[in-house]
């Protein structure tokens, strides 16, 4: 072998080290987080999003007026009773200092850093009300459960005095057979434990939105994850005695 082809087969085999093939970076990829506490302190903001971020900036705009006493923490599902559970928030919060902290398409690490950047500012509520993790539903369900524990524990650390409802994650989809609803009932397990701590309640209301056989109820989940105003009066309704317990009222 020459010395010029020496070099080039050098060259190459040096190549081969130093840069892994294509199926090994997928191979790196698809390994799952793993489920400690360096994976799960992950707050990540969505700043490409313009939107998303003028939302983030008028709850802290918001927030800062003061005269809050009850918060409502999630995705789409919490923020659409902006639109379609507008009614039912007039009639079951409007009278309550409510403020609607959530952002459509959000995803657990979204909020945890919505809640370091502003959104509880100064502010000491009687209730925050919690639903997140829809969203999450191609991840880990540990990781989505260690991220919403992470939020409960960054709640009562900024806001002592306020008590938390954590409300387990809606179904979706039709049935159980529903691979995202798999997902979520798994993380509800989880999540579920987190009741039994100082200042904190969990609630699982999805029977209210099933018939027969765990069948979604398309009269008030149409699309088989968002309410339309049937859907959040009977949310509001399910949740009213805790509310009103939490809040001091009963």
């Amino acid at each position: 072998m020459t010395c010029k082809y020496s070099r080039l087969l050098t060259a190459m085999l040096a190549v081969l080290v130093f840069f892994p093939s294509a199926r090994a970076i997928a191979q790196e990829a698809a390994q799952p987080v793993k489920n400690n506490k360096t994976a799960r302190v992950r707050p990540e903001s969505r700043w490409h999003g313009p939107r998303w971020m003028e939302r983030h900036e008028s709850i802290n705009a918001r927030v800062k007026k003061g005269n809050v006493d009850l918060l409502m923490i999630g995705d789409s599902i919490t923020h659409w009773w902006d639109t379609d559970g507008r009614k039912v928030w007039d009639k079951y919060y409007g009278h309550r200092n409510a403020v609607n902290l959530a952002i459509s398409g959000d995803r657990t690490q979204h909020v945890l850093w919505r809640l370091e950047n502003g959104n509880l500012g100064g502010i000491s509520p009687k209730l925050a009300v919690i639903m997140i993790g829809t969203n999450n539903h191609t991840f880990d369900h540990k990781e989505t459960a260690a991220d919403i524990e992470e939020i409960v524990e960054l709640l009562r650390t900024k806001l002592p005095e306020t008590k938390i409802l954590l409300l387990a994650i809606f179904p979706r989809g039709d049935n159980d057979t529903d691979g995202a609803r798999q997902v979520n009932m798994k993380v509800n397990q989880q999540i579920a434990k987190l009741g039994d701590r100082e200042m904190v309640e969990f609630l699982d209301i999805n029977d209210t939105f099933f018939k027969e056989g765990r069948r979604i109820r398309r009269d008030m989940l149409p699309d088989g994850t968002h309410p339309n105003e049937k859907g959040y009066a009977a949310w509001a309704e399910a949740m009213e005695p805790m509310v009103a317990k939490l809040m001091g009222e009963k």
